[in-house]
């Protein structure tokens, strides 16, 4: 697999790039460099240039290694390509930070006197993100969990003529945490008269807030997904409908690996609503599509929907 040597290619870059600066400039550096800077951009910390250098050129390198290991460990397969997105978020990251450093020093007679302007510094963020993504693109798509053949899957013996239900609420409490921080956020904004940003704020954390804890059902309707709260209005997310299904499994999910995150998620021939990684039910659709949700007891949510979905094939003369 070629994921080690794209784990490891930005740390090189970050490294050559930053050893190329420095050799540029080393004549003009002072020494101690100012190595660290506050809020005002002036410095307040100091460092010899070699030392300096040396440190985060290992650091780069160690870093490396690191991520090159972390994307052969069999058990992150699925998530790689995430692995190596970090790992080149944060070779640019720690790259930009040390030849900024470099430039910033250059010509400065004496290192108290360097500034470093807070743009500068915000920079590294979008640097780190556009590395980020460029990393993500280069690992390429994850293998998948192999699929098992149609009717493979189990059935639940339901006699004709009766019907059974099955239903389990899933929550996730860092989205439900991140709600309640973006509403409070809203609502702060709100106070100081941002009208704008508290609409966007509070509308963001009131959806996040909805899709915190759902209630996942399977019955003669299919399946079904809605807010646990609030019920009375009817309100759900998605139903699929057993004539729409070709058969419906138990497997475990992995949210980041798969989805990229917490959520009602869309990425290529899939979709679905993950709060967490583990156990949850997988759908094979008629339009070709997969549909997934986490939940607990999916092998039993899975086993009644085929039952339903064998019903609904028959009644058409499938």
């Amino acid at each position: 697999m070629f994921w080690p040597i794209v784990a490891v290619f930005p740390f090189v870059v970050a490294a050559a790039t930053a050893a190329a600066v420095h050799a540029s400039v080393s004549t003009r550096l002072p020494d101690p460099l100012a190595t660290h800077f506050d809020d005002a951009g002036r410095a307040d910390d100091f460092s010899s240039t070699h030392g300096f250098l040396t440190g985060t050129l290992l650091a780069l390198v160690a870093l490396g290694a690191v991520f090159a290991l972390l994307s052969r460990v069999p058990k992150l397969a699925t998530a790689a390509p995430w692995v190596i997105a970090t790992g080149y978020a944060v070779a640019a990251g720690l790259g930009y930070a040390l030849c900024l450093t470099l430039l910033g020093n250059a010509g400065a007679a004496d290192a108290s006197a360097v500034r470093l302007p807070l743009w500068q510094v915000l920079l590294t963020l979008p640097v780190a993100l556009l590395a980020g993504a460029l990393g993500h693109l280069l690992a390429g798509v994850a293998p998948r969990p192999p699929r098992r053949p149609t009717g493979d899957a189990p059935r639940l013996d339901v006699p004709a003529g009766t019907a059974a239900g099955w239903s389990r609420t899933i929550s996730s409490p860092p989205l439900m945490t991140l709600g309640v921080l973006v509403l409070c956020g809203g609502l702060a904004t709100g106070i100081l008269g941002i009208w704008i940003s508290c609409v966007i704020l509070v509308l963001s954390g009131v959806v996040s807030l909805a899709v915190t804890s759902v209630r996942v059902t399977v019955d003669r309707r299919g399946l079904t997904l809605a807010p646990t709260l609030p019920q009375a209005f009817g309100i759900r997310f998605r139903r699929i409908g057993p004539d729409r299904v070709v058969e419906a499994t138990s497997r475990r999910v992995d949210c980041f690996g798969e989805f990229g995150g917490w959520g009602y998620r869309v990425r290529g021939r899939g979709s679905g609503l993950v709060l967490r990684s583990g156990e949850g039910i997988a759908v094979r659709l008629t339009s070709g599509r997969e549909f997934v949700v986490t939940v607990d007891d999916a092998a039993t949510a899975a086993a009644l929907l085929n039952t339903y979905a064998d019903r609904a094939r028959s009644r058409q003369g499938g």
